[in-house]
């Protein structure tokens, strides 16, 4: 078996591959040339103009992938709950409908306050789903966390319709943007976004050691001289900061965090220090290939990432539901 290193190693490489596969591949073929012109910022031709255009999407992709296959594993970690996921807690749901409701009924253009908001809505889904699957005999089961997620992220899908309803100037642009996609994307946002990554990010590299102490249980992690609240509510905060700024800009993609952290675990083994970022690496991976996937399988259309991700996320979460032993409420 190759060392932790190397898989790494080989993430990172990866990533940089699907970067490049995600620049060149598109309705219009590049050449070399073009390519190098592109990425100068000389425009010259189409294939220049596509290649300019194509470069804040990949980055956005590539940011955004990392940021739910990271926020993915620190769930699963700090639940100890295997369904863990942006999607399947109603994480993604809070930031899409306190988003919705920010630009229905106060004009909310994008800005800072913008992607504020979404991280807020996150968060507040995530408790909430939490209380309520916290709830009752046996404390936060995997099942009923997953249930309660579920729950909410229909009610709260149905809110937004509601709130939408009748608003034709903007409804367009929300279901559009509920789909989940990074076409569009432009560097301003890219900008936008990126200092709240960046913290989201920080604050998973600093919990990924105490996580693997959170794994032995609340208990013996105490006993080792770990604070459990303050790294369960560290971690917390990461994850819902770094799956809220992403559904600020690209809407809410499903099932990324979900298959991502199984899959790195199979490889690397279950040390979050070492599976948090290959989680990263996968998560940026998945999101490009989907990306790239959904422009050559309708062309000259093409299929948006979060549909793609559906695609690829709801076998593997039939997968683990199987093999997960439950308990009945």
């Amino acid at each position: 078996m190759p060392p932790k290193p190397f898989w790494l190693a080989l993430g990172f490489a990866g990533v940089l591959a699907c970067c490049g596969l995600s620049i060149v591949i598109g309705v219009r073929v590049v050449s070399g040339a073009d390519l190098l012109a592109g990425l100068s910022g000389s425009v010259e031709n189409i294939s220049q103009a596509a290649i300019a255009k194509r470069i804040p999407r990949t980055i956005m992709a590539a940011l955004g992938g990392a940021a739910l296959g990271l926020s993915g594993a620190v769930m699963q970690a700090i639940t100890r709950n295997p369904l863990a996921d942006p999607g399947i807690l109603g994480v993604n749901a809070g930031a899409a409908f306190a988003v919705t409701l920010g630009i229905a009924w106060f004009g909310m253009a994008l800005s800072v306050t913008y992607v504020a908001v979404a991280i807020l809505g996150a968060a507040l889904a995530a408790a909430f789903v939490y209380v309520v699957g916290s709830a009752g005999p046996g404390g936060a089961t995997p099942l009923k966390l997953a249930l309660a997620g579920t729950a909410t992220s229909v009610a709260l899908a149905s809110l937004m319709n509601a709130v939408i309803l009748g608003r034709n100037d903007i409804a367009n642009s929300v279901q559009y943007w509920m789909v989940g996609g990074v076409g569009g994307v432009t560097m301003d946002r890219v900008g936008l976004v990126a200092p709240f990554l960046a913290l989201g990010f920080v604050l998973g590299a600093w919990t990924a050691p105490r996580l693997n102490s959170l794994a032995l249980g609340d208990e013996l992690a105490a006993g080792v001289g770990e604070n459990v609240a303050l790294t369960r509510a560290v971690s917390a905060l990461g994850a819902v900061i770094l799956a809220g700024a992403t559904t600020a800009i690209c809407g809410p993609i499903g099932f990324v965090g979900l298959a991502v952290p199984h899959m790195c675990r199979l490889i690397i083994g279950v040390d979050h220090r070492w599976l948090l970022p290959l989680s990263a690496f996968g998560g940026a991976i998945l999101l490009l290939a989907a990306d790239v996937l959904g422009r050559v399988l309708v062309r000259p259309a093409e299929l948006e990432v979060g549909i793609v991700t559906a695609l690829v996320g709801v076998p593997i979460f039939i997968i683990i539901v199987r093999r997960q032993r439950v308990r009945d409420l």
